[in-house]
């Protein structure tokens, strides 16, 4: 660790991380979008088993790690990436539309957007994960309303990169991100019409059991089966079930209901595929080259020959 680090948040952080089972492999010195210090740690999983496995926690020189109002959301934050780093690739989720995807590169905490608009914004990139090297990706630049910053505690990583990364993934089932080799960034508006005021929580997607069982098996399918070596993956995540408009039990009931039908091993909150899941693998080939080419923009034919009417 780098001498010049704030102790204090040093401290905080790895006492917070030890109480939610995890521990600090390292804490360095980063910076953000304007250049000003940020401190990066990153967090793993007590063994030699889970070594090489980490997720990083990034943190403005501003932060106060210990305002009452902040830990809540922060210990929820913590015990939350303990057991999503038991997934095989604790990076990688699943969209709607059975897309695969790793979240990379985002330089928390948010900036202020330096066009002139009254947006606070985070860089990242998301990458096409289905296990080929065909290095398809597209860099986002999430941005939010002052209006909306004024619900979210602090505009830090821990309490804003769920619903950050869930308004990613509906753009994607929107058709509004396309997976590119090299681009530009493109926008990921996160907007109010995510949030409800009157039930103090967000809100993505109207999901019926049906999408949720299919949303359920490819998740399993993909980063289990295909990207994990068959290991488990958490199925009672939060951030899926805020996702879904559902519930962490509702995604275990299920879950269950499919191991019953002989597609999935369900252990406690976690679930591998069985050979007759990975039977399936055409399909779900065929569902991600589909939601892929949805990504795709779609031109008039009669356009790109010229016989456009100007």
């Amino acid at each position: 660790m780098t001498m010049d680090l704030g102790f204090n948040l040093v401290n905080s952080v790895g006492v917070a991380a030890d109480n939610a089972g995890l521990v600090l492999i390292a804490a360095t010195q980063g910076s953000d979008f304007h250049g000003l210090p940020t401190t990066i740690f990153q967090l793993g999983l007590p063994g030699a088993e889970n070594a090489g496995r980490s997720l990083q926690l990034e943190l403005g020189e501003a932060f106060e790690f210990d305002r009452p109002e902040l830990l809540p959301a922060m210990t929820g934050h913590l015990a939350g990436e303990a057991k999503r780093l038991r997934n095989p690739r604790p990076e990688c989720y699943v969209t709607l539309g059975g897309l695969p995807v790793a979240f990379a590169e985002f330089k928390w905490p948010f900036h202020r957007s330096t066009s002139g608009a009254d947006t606070y914004i985070v860089h990242g990139q998301l990458d096409l994960a289905d296990g080929g090297e065909h290095n398809l990706h597209a860099k986002v630049a999430a941005s939010v309303t002052l209006t909306f910053a004024e619900i979210v505690p602090a505009m830090e990583q821990p309490y804003a990169e769920t619903f950050v990364y869930n308004a990613v993934r509906k753009t994607v089932d929107l058709g509004q991100l396309e997976f590119l080799k090299s681009g530009n960034r493109q926008p990921v508006p996160v907007t109010t019409r995510y949030y409800s005021r009157w039930q103090k929580k967000f809100m993505f997607t109207e999901t019926n059991d049906a999408e949720r069982l299919q949303y359920l098996l490819h998740k399993v399918y993909w980063l289990s089966g295909v990207l994990g070596e068959g290991k488990p993956v958490w199925i009672a995540d939060p951030r899926d079930a805020q996702y879904l408009n559902t519930t962490e039990q509702d995604l275990l009931r299920m879950a269950g209901h499919e191991a019953g039908e002989g597609l999935l091993v369900v252990d406690g909150e976690f679930a591998a595929p069985t050979e007759q899941l990975m039977d399936r693998s055409l399909e779900y080939k065929a569902t991600l080259d589909a939601a892929l080419n949805f990504t795709k923009p779609q031109f008039n034919e009669s356009m790109r020959s010229g016989h456009a009417n100007m």
